[in-house]
């Protein structure tokens, strides 16, 4: 079963950069601007209209669905793990092919934790609502934000990088479940 979640999380990746690719021609990289609690805000964002379409069981009216909206969190999450990395006083505007195998690292990164907490876990994953998944997501997102309150301090828990990437792979899990992966 772990061989076709990774086939999954790759084709969920490849979708998703495949859009960071053409926002970053279109836009640069002017991401790069936002503090990591911008960042977080951003994502935050995403999700609370996730969960605010899933009340309204799936009333809307701006016409994105939802899996826009995790994808969003995914590429918004990768950039906060890239910015952890960056410097400030690194350049604003990077061309995306230097970006490209920063996003891929990141990407096989957070795969590898999926590996090992799936491993563990025994794709509990597959079991879980979707609205169930939107909920951890808020969660991790309010983890986040106290730990970025803190200055990054912890006594215990993880750090905010983990954070962000148990976010991707759950909106990952949630992409897969929304039949998000196209098939060519």
């Amino acid at each position: 079963m772990i061989d076709k979640t990774v086939s999954e999380y790759r084709q969920v990746i490849e979708q998703c950069k495949e859009l960071f690719e053409k926002k970053t021609k279109d836009y640069g990289t002017a991401w790069r601007i936002l503090r990591l609690p911008s960042i977080t805000d951003q994502i935050y964002i995403k999700a609370q209209r996730i969960r605010s379409v899933q009340e309204k069981r799936g009333m809307q009216k701006v016409g994105e669905d939802i899996t826009s909206e995790f994808v969003g969190i995914i590429n918004y999450c990768i950039m906060a793990v890239i910015q952890m990395e960056l410097k400030d006083n690194d350049a604003l505007e990077i061309p995306y092919e230097q970006l490209e195998p920063v996003y891929d690292r990141v990407g096989e990164e957070t795969l590898d934790l999926l590996k090992n907490k799936n491993h563990d876990y025994g794709e509990a994953w597959r079991e879980m609502r979707v609205s169930s998944i939107t909920d951890i997501i808020l969660m991790k997102l309010l983890r986040v934000k106290q730990i970025e309150d803190n200055q990054g301090k912890t006594l215990v828990s993880e750090g905010v990088k983990a954070n962000y990437q148990d976010m991707i792979n759950y909106s990952v899990f949630s992409l897969i479940k929304l039949n998000y992966i196209k098939n060519d």
